[in-house]
């Protein structure tokens, strides 16, 4: 029998785009692809559903950086832009008790319940911002207004920011350098470089704010666990852990709003079974995650041995990149239907745009409660919201990082 030749490795566009028709064809030969990231950088990626669920769980997976070799050794430069998800110091790249001891400290934060008396404040948030949308578009001249300025971005950024007691002044900055560092993937070495410098003096300014007049929020709570003398943040850890908690906390629900409403707009039978009370918006919710998750390529994880999964061998040190997307239109797992948007659909709550593990989003129960409310909300006061342009012009991230639009022009009211 003749042997089997691998797939060559598809070479990883930085501009990134809308991901499903590439994920469709990396998941027909395998899935586990391999990649070259931009930077001549050998990577993987993870594809299918099965094969995510375990490797995100798996005892032979690290996030610690220091299991990459070519992290290390000066194979991968220093300047190199994807480095940042390698080189910051919080839960999301420790493992072990480092682990465990940096999660417990912002835990409580997130659990359902104290989340849940968030609520009032979401509410009254998504009322303000929803007027403001519809004052943006009264004042256009087609009636039109991008959801994503008006709305879908100032909700959870305004949350997670009065959580962490980040000042008004400081917000808008902040999303700016996040997305330049953490959601585009397009941008050179030294534009990464600078923005990583600002954001990390930045947050240290926030930090010091908050050092210095301690208030009810997280960011003092973490300064003061740090300084009571038992489980202790190094100042790096603090900073890192701000900026995890600031970029999950915001641009994730920023993606994942933005994504439900272009399904919903542009599938408006699913959108009346919502409306007429058929389904729950928490299941809207749930297919937009697993459907068009606001994730799409996460890096990085280490296999730290050579590790066989779904018939693939991934070299030990390997940077591999999460495939949340192209798990979550697995036909294999969601069955043969996996790209149509359905919020009726069984099991679409399967999906891993969480996580998996040890490492599943503690901030998933807050996510949720910002969608839930927003979508309601924002479809209740203006049930005729439509796309002002049809969906495919609407221009997508430049990142294969982050899936979503860059802009959503909307016309609130049906004209």
């Amino acid at each position: 029998m003749p042997s089997h030749i691998p797939a060559p490795a598809h070479v990883v566009d930085p501009a990134g785009g809308c991901p499903h028709a590439l994920n469709a064809e990396l998941r027909a030969s395998g899935p586990v692809a391999d990649v070259v990231l931009p930077g001549g950088v050998p990577a993987a990626v993870v594809v299918g559903h099965d094969a995510l669920k375990e490797f995100l769980s798996h005892p032979d997976v690290a996030k610690d950086a220091r299991h990459c070799p070519a992290l290390n050794d000066g194979t991968i430069p220093a300047d190199w832009p994807l480095r940042v998800f390698a080189n910051a110091q919080g839960m999301h790249t420790a493992d072990g008790a480092d682990h465990r001891r940096l999660r417990s400290l912002v835990g409580n934060a997130f659990t359902v319940r104290q989340v849940e008396r968030l609520r009032p404040r979401i509410e009254e948030l998504t009322a303000a911002l929803l007027d403001d949308l519809g004052q943006a578009a009264a004042e256009d001249p087609e009636g039109i207004a991008d959801l994503r300025t008006h709305f879908a971005l100032p909700l959870p950024l305004s949350v997670i920011c009065e959580l962490l007691g980040v000042d008004a002044e400081y917000r808008a900055r902040l999303h700016d350098l996040t997305y330049t560092v953490i959601i585009a993937t397009d941008t050179t070495p030294a534009e990464v470089m600078a923005a990583v410098r600002e954001l990390v003096e930045l947050l240290g300014t926030i930090a010091a704010a908050r050092r210095t007049a301690p208030g009810d929020d997280l960011t003092s709570a973490l300064i003061a666990a740090r300084e009571d003398g038992g489980d202790r943040l190094s100042e790096a850890e603090l900073i890192g852990t701000m900026r995890l908690m600031l970029v999950a906390g915001h641009e994730t629900t920023l993606n994942l709003i933005s994504n439900a409403v272009r399904a919903l707009c542009t599938h408006r039978d699913q959108l009346a079974l919502v409306l007429e009370g058929r389904v729950t918006w928490s299941d809207v919710v749930d297919e937009t995650l697993r459907w068009d998750g606001p994730v799409s390529w996460f890096p990085f994880r280490y296999p730290t041995r050579d590790l066989a999964l779904g018939g693939t061998v991934i070299p030990q040190g390997t940077p591999v990149l999460a495939g949340y997307t192209a798990a979550g239109r697995d036909e294999a797992f969601h069955g043969p239907d996996a790209d149509r948007f359905d919020v009726t659909r069984p099991g679409a709550a399967r999906h891993l745009s969480f996580g998996q593990g040890m490492h599943y989003c503690m901030g998933a129960p807050l996510a949720r409660l910002e969608a839930t409310i927003a979508l309601e909300r924002l479809f209740t006061r203006f049930p005729d919201l439509d796309l002002a342009v049809p969906e495919a012009e609407l221009p997508h991230q430049r990142s294969f990082i982050g899936n979503s639009v860059q802009a959503l022009p909307v016309r609130p009211v049906r004209r």
